[in-house]
């Protein structure tokens, strides 16, 4: 097949996504007050409702609810006073009841939108909207949201015994009800989307969206979160649109992404040889980097939906959906947008904080307690050294990040520092004196160790007056050893560039 980029200079991809999120920081489950956990033994926590017995009646999750309007007002959807549940029919093992509590054409939320930031190269052209650029000179893309509902999860069905753990070749099927009456909330987007990267992008905010919120862990992983993509092409200025495919419960942004540009590319080859696209749902192998058929798709009609007689309709007041909105917190957007402002941040370092409300918090109680002129710092100890540690304190962050600021240690030394502080209460200011690892900024006495090595290294100097600067950095080393380490490597070069300047 052809690669991606090329393949997209003559076809256009139209690309939908639906984002499945199950409420996980909720109690109990959708319907029932059957406990909700990942962790639990398998078929443990059911009951009557949940797993469909003839005569249990569901009682709706008033959180739940809270949880889909937080959603909708946060993604800028019409609340819908009124909306229904309704019965989706399907007849499979990991529904038992066989038919799922879902809403109808009216949802909770209707008709968002989500606005992406693209880099240049990577926004498609739409000549059917309005592309804003933003402070970094990122395309501003707006995607539309159709709408957003709730329903509950389904049973996990684990497929064993075959190879690769592909269904088609699977000996065994193993089914946890555990799962089944979660509730989730399902997100459906206009197809506005163009290519894989937007997608990824999509999902990756919406993820952000959902933590600050806190309706959901909104895991990938264990399947708290996962997404279906439906894609077609069509030639390019071509306004009709194609035979779509559906890529079935993609669980990470790179299966996302790679299964999209697999199908536009696997799309774009059956039309170039005059065949036929086919209305189809198909499963991502990651491992062999393809996708291949699971089923033909359903239509609407196949579910023979109708009003859940056991559920009466909805009527949200305005009290209730105002007290959604005064739950909304900071969103991350709007966070980073502060951060830039307030800390001086640089807009990608900024972003990166701002996306995780846990690592948002640890920068602002690291960042309170130092110079304005050292919060920088802090952000890039948290954005490339955090990470490698299990528990570091903020406090002990804000002291390594004043070390660094003052040139008392370098970058390696601070990685270690961290490693000898982390889950201990120690002060970096304290461990580095105890050995020995301070930094020293003795202008002077640095100097002299310039003219030592200088005087031993005529060659090098050579070079670096013929051009050479490089160089500079094999000089920086021979101060380093001839200090024994004690030395700042960023003083060394300084006076290293000013004494060959000079004599130059």
């Amino acid at each position: 097949m052809r690669p991606l980029k090329e393949v997209l200079r003559d076809w256009e991809a139209v690309i939908g996504l639906e984002v499945h999120t199950e409420l996980t920081t909720l109690q109990t489950k959708m319907f029932c007050d059957c406990h909700l956990s990942h962790d639990d033994p398998p078929n443990t926590n059911v009951c009557p409702v949940c797993l469909g017995m003839p005569g249990a009646l569901p009682v709706p999750n008033e959180k739940a609810i809270e949880s889909i309007v937080m959603a909708g007002l946060a993604t800028g959807c019409q609340i819908q006073r009124r909306s229904l549940f309704y019965r989706k029919h399907y007849f499979y093992p990991d529904m038992s009841k066989n038919f799922q509590t879902t809403q109808g054409p009216v949802a909770f939320c209707m008709h968002g939108h989500l606005d992406l930031e693209v880099a240049g190269e990577g926004a498609a052209e739409r000549p059917d909207c309005t592309m804003e650029k933003a402070a970094d000179g990122s395309y501003v893309v707006p995607i539309r949201i159709l709408r957003i509902h709730m329903e509950e999860d389904a049973a996990k069905m684990v497929h064993v015994g075959g190879t690769e753990g592909r269904i088609t070749s699977a000996s065994e099927s193993l089914i946890d009800y555990n799962r089944c009456g979660t509730p989730l909330i399902e997100l459906v987007t206009e197809p506005d989307l163009r290519t894989p990267e937007e997608a990824r992008l999509f999902m990756e905010r919406l993820r952000q969206t959902f933590l600050a919120l806190g309706i959901s862990d909104c895991s990938l992983e264990s399947g708290s979160m996962r997404c279906d993509g439906n894609v077609s092409i069509r030639r390019r200025g071509s306004r009709d649109f194609g035979t779509k495919t559906e890529m079935k419960n993609l669980n990470s942004f790179k299966a996302l992404h790679d299964a999209l540009a697999y199908e536009i590319c696997r799309q774009a080859e059956l039309l170039e040889a005059g065949d036929v696209v086919r209305q189809e749902t198909r499963h991502w192998e990651p491992s062999k980097r393809r996708t291949v058929v699971m089923r033909v798709k359903e239509t609407a009609d196949d579910y023979r939906m109708y009003p859940d007689p056991d559920l009466a309709p909805f009527d949200l007041s305005d009290e209730f959906i105002e007290r959604c909105r005064t739950r909304i917190p900071e969103l991350p957007l709007d966070k980073r947008d502060r951060f830039v402002a307030t800390y001086g941040l640089r807009r990608t370092d900024a972003a990166q904080l701002a996306a995780d409300p846990m690592t948002a918090a640890f920068f602002e109680e690291a960042a309170r307690t130092v110079a304005t002129e050292v919060v920088p710092t802090v952000a890039n100890v948290i954005i490339n050294l955090l990470p490698a540690t299990k528990k570091v304190m903020p406090a002990q962050v804000a002291s390594l990040a004043e070390l660094l600021a003052s040139d008392a240690l370098t970058f390696a030394q601070a990685r270690e520092v961290l490693e000898l502080v982390d889950g201990t209460t120690d002060d970096p200011q304290r461990v580095i004196d105890e050995r020995g690892m301070r930094q020293s900024t003795d202008a002077d006495a640095l100097a002299a160790t310039v003219e030592e090595v200088l005087a031993a290294c005529a060659d090098q100097v050579r070079q670096y007056r013929e051009g050479n600067r490089k160089v500079v950095g094999f000089l920086v080393g021979q101060c380093m050893r001839a200090s024994k380490g004690s030395g700042n490597p960023k003083l060394f070069s300084r006076i290293l560039r000013e004494r060959l300047t000079r004599e130059g």
